[in-house]
């Protein structure tokens, strides 16, 4: 989900990461699901990218 709406609004994932300053190797790891995520991170990137309210609960459903 965080990965396919990454691409849509255009960003690399350098360049998120820097947005939400965290390293691109963590937000890789986020983008595949490998770690438990900040929820501030989450927010940050929800924000950032726009990611309506619907991907977000079939996210967190899996």
């Amino acid at each position: 989900m965080i990965k396919e709406n990454r691409i849509k609004k255009g960003y690399t994932q350098e360049q998120l990461a820097e947005l939400i300053d965290i390293s691109w190797r963590q937000l890789q790891r986020i983008e595949k699901n490998e770690n438990n995520t900040k929820i501030s991170t989450l927010k940050k990137i929800i924000r950032i990218l726009n990611i309506p309210d619907e991907d977000i609960l079939k996210f967190f459903k899996k």
